[in-house]
């Protein structure tokens, strides 16, 4: 469905529904180095040994790039693979005695670093299997707005830990993005932090059009004069009646022209994505959802001004 749709632009799907393991942060957990995990009734947290749950966790991985192996056989082009950004995984995965790694921030800086070594394998991995790929990576960080801002809370609920300096975030995320490798950072929560990401070195920034403000607007301008570019997404991530292509698209063009750039940098800096992960979508639906995004983008290049009449 996938390379189907998004033949200018696959990517590795995520299946969340399949259980312990599957999930974006089990997924991702799976990829440190030297730091196993396990889950526990409160979610997943740091291990003495590698146990059953990890084990699980890389074998829906290794299913996931055998056949991706099979469908990508002679593709040549972007193949975009996605992981739990540091963030993100430091505030949901606990440690051993119970706190969340967020806690420490000593213990984030292991995980960002572990991470990041366990990247540069994952990332071969994809590469010698589909030798012609352009392997792009996204970084999921919905977590990060609420790491800055303080509101994460803590393992027992009942407090709130302290929040990340902007630019601790930036080292940590910084440390993560591998050299090289053109990268995306997710963010599809309200409060990007544009400037952490960009400080970052972040190549992209992904967004839910629906959360963004005016207030927003000078922060993503100056990430586009940057050269930056912008992942939006405008269609819903779940069953919804689709729009026509000139109101999917009418978000990008819009924001576009307030923000005076020439609308033919438009469709070489913005790409049309669902507002977030398909995880709760049909399979219909989501097959439709691709579609439509990519239609759209069609549109945008052919004719970005067209929508806005």
């Amino acid at each position: 469905m996938v390379f189907g749709e998004l033949p200018d632009l696959p990517y590795l799907p995520e299946l969340p529904a399949r259980g312990v393991g599957a999930d974006t942060v089990g997924r991702t957990a799976s990829l440190l180095v030297d730091m196993p995990v396990e889950v526990q009734p409160s979610g997943w947290r740091f291990a003495d040994r590698p146990g059953r749950d990890v084990r699980r966790a890389r074998d829906h991985l290794a299913r996931d790039l055998d056949a991706l192996e099979e469908i990508a056989q002679g593709f040549e082009g972007r193949l975009k693979i996605q992981v739990c950004g540091p963030w993100t995984l430091a505030g949901a995965v606990e440690l051993r005695y119970g706190d969340k790694t967020l806690a420490d921030l000593g213990a984030v800086r292991d995980l960002a670093d572990s991470l990041a070594e366990g990247l540069a394998v994952h990332l071969a991995a994809v590469r010698a299997r589909v030798p012609g790929a352009e392997v792009i990576l996204q970084l999921d960080e919905p977590g990060l707005p609420g790491v800055l801002a303080g509101t994460v809370p803590t393992a027992s609920g009942f407090g709130r830990l302290p929040p990340v300096e902007p630019p601790v975030a930036a080292e940590r995320l910084r440390a993560v993005l591998p050299a090289g490798t053109f990268t995306i950072v997710h963010c599809c929560a309200q409060d990007v932090p544009f400037e952490v990401l960009r400080n970052a070195g972040a190549g992209a920034i992904s967004l839910d059009a629906s959360l963004l403000r005016r207030r927003d607007e000078e922060r993503i301008g100056e990430a586009i004069e940057a050269g930056t570019a912008l992942f939006m997404g405008v269609v819903p991530g779940t069953d919804s009646r689709l729009a026509d292509l000139g109101v999917t698209a009418k978000p990008a063009v819009e924001l576009w022209r307030r923000l005076g750039f020439a609308p033919s940098r438009l469709a070489e800096q913005v790409v049309l994505t669902p507002s977030c992960g398909l995880a709760g979508a049909s399979p219909a639906y989501a097959r439709a959802a691709l579609a439509r995004c990519r239609e759209a983008a069609r549109v945008l290049s052919e004719d970005p001004e067209h929508t806005s009449r």
